[in-house]
């Protein structure tokens, strides 16, 4: 069968525009596509699979990954919708992340929701912390413990999100060390965490790389989510906290490259 003709007679194959509605089907059940399984399933190469995916891509249908093909990357909720959502979770994950922390720590902590919920348990947990951030409401949640420093980066001011990012922020990163950064995530895919906005990415790549320990603290509901820019390998971070085990192949990955996975 070519690619770009029907099948033989007889032949139980796809077409190419049939295979390639499969494929969109089978990104619908399921939040990831691997090569070698569609190749499998749909009895043609990988590397007809591979040619489907990039046109796939290309036409807006499905967004490439190393090996295989996520769902299109959708909307970002707006920080205060992020605080509404997942709050039970979200106070599950900060629990077990604290735990990582010890007193006196040097921290670097990134904006987000779970992030802030993270801060605010260590506030109530911790003391003598010295923290670095780029949110205002971590930088809040953490204000009352009168024992914890706070400081704040400089950059452009980002309302919807209440973070500030750009050069100026990337530059007072890059004079910081610390014992732990403490990320969040707009997903996790096999390629590493990623975020939804590019600034924010680029913020948090910068923290990860002035800290001793790289925290993520994600929830389930990013597993397997592709946003705009990865800002880690999974190398690069210590371990994951979240809420359930990941499963399939974000697990593979992870142990692969040796995260610690926290589920309390």
């Amino acid at each position: 069968m070519s690619d770009n003709g029907a099948p033989p007679a007889g032949s139980g194959k796809l077409s190419k525009a049939g295979r390639q509605e499969r494929i969109v089907a089978e990104l619908r059940a399921g939040p990831t596509l691997r090569v070698s399984e569609l190749a499998t399933t749909l009895g043609v190469s990988t590397e007809t699979i591979r040619r489907d995916l990039d046109e796939l891509e290309a036409r807006g249908l499905i967004n490439r990954t190393y090996g295989g093909a996520v769902r299109p990357f959708g909307p970002e909720p707006t920080i205060r919708e992020r605080h509404q959502m997942l709050v039970s979770e979200r106070e599950i994950i900060a629990v077990a992340a604290a735990r990582t922390i010890s007193h006196g720590d040097v921290l670097i902590i990134g904006g987000g929701a779970t992030t802030t919920h993270v801060a605010r348990r260590l506030a109530a947990e911790k003391r003598d912390l010295k923290v670095f951030t780029d949110s205002f409401a971590v930088a809040t949640v953490l204000a009352p413990n009168p024992t914890v420093e706070v400081f704040l980066c400089p950059g452009r001011y980002n309302g919807q999100e209440g973070c500030v990012s750009g050069a100026e922020t990337i530059d007072y990163i890059g004079k910081i060390y610390a014992n732990h950064a403490i990320l969040g995530a707009t997903g996790l895919t096999e390629d590493g965490p990623n975020d939804a906005d590019i600034d924010a990415a680029a913020t948090y790549r910068a923290m990860a790389l002035r800290a001793t320990d790289v925290t993520v603290v994600a929830d389930h509901t990013k597993f397997d989510r592709a946003a705009i820019s990865v800002y880690c390998r999974w190398p690069a971070i210590s371990r994951l906290v979240t809420d359930q085990r990941p499963e399939g192949a974000l697990r593979l990955i992870l142990e692969r490259a040796g995260v610690e996975v926290i589920v309390p």
